[in-house]
């Protein structure tokens, strides 16, 4: 039952996963990346030093504060089950998902599960006027209705935001599952 619950927890909220299981990487600095779809050569990932992301420091003030807000819409609105919200917050010429697909998605996954998001740390590693990367610790709560059975997971996750008419909405998820806990 677990392998299922897994399944739909990567399927729903990863919607790309990538994992780094490089042995050799030193604790004081760590770069995950994962390359994207292979239609261009830019990375995804974030750099670490210790336990705490490196920030971008180009991010202009107002616009950390609409990411981080639309970052915290997309944790928030989750959490509330409210689907219209979450919807608002999702780029329908997303790269990374089916706007439409994971709209129905999400409704069998709330019709089924009791799911809860927490999120620490979101920092804003990468920035360009039309492009945000957040990365965040996220633990993933997950009880399926009617069973016992119950999924907890605590994933490194970088939300990619695309700006649209002077909006931040998600475009790409892209996640691994922390290997020390």
């Amino acid at each position: 039952m677990k392998n299922w619950l897994i399944l739909v927890v990567a399927a729903v909220f990863l919607l790309t996963a990538c994992g780094n299981n490089n042995a050799d990487s030193e604790p004081e600095a760590i770069s995950s990346v994962e390359n994207t779809t292979g239609e261009s050569d830019e990375a995804i990932g974030f750099e670490m030093i210790g336990d705490q992301f490196v920030e971008a420091t180009n991010v202009p003030t107002d616009e950390k504060v609409k990411i981080i807000a639309a970052f915290d819409e997309y944790i928030n609105s989750f959490n509330a089950k409210d689907i219209d919200r979450y919807a608002n917050v999702l780029s329908k010429n997303a790269i990374g998902f089916n706007y439409e697909e994971e709209i129905k998605m999400l409704k069998e996954t709330f019709k089924n599960h009791d799911v809860k998001l927490k999120d620490s740390d979101a920092t804003i590693v990468k920035y360009n006027e039309d492009e945000a990367h957040v990365v965040a610790n996220i633990d993933y709560h997950v009880k399926e209705h009617g069973t016992d059975a119950t999924l907890n997971r605590t994933v490194r996750q970088v939300t990619i935001f695309v700006k649209e008419n002077d909006d931040w909405k998600i475009t790409r998820i892209v996640g691994m599952e922390k290997l020390d806990q």
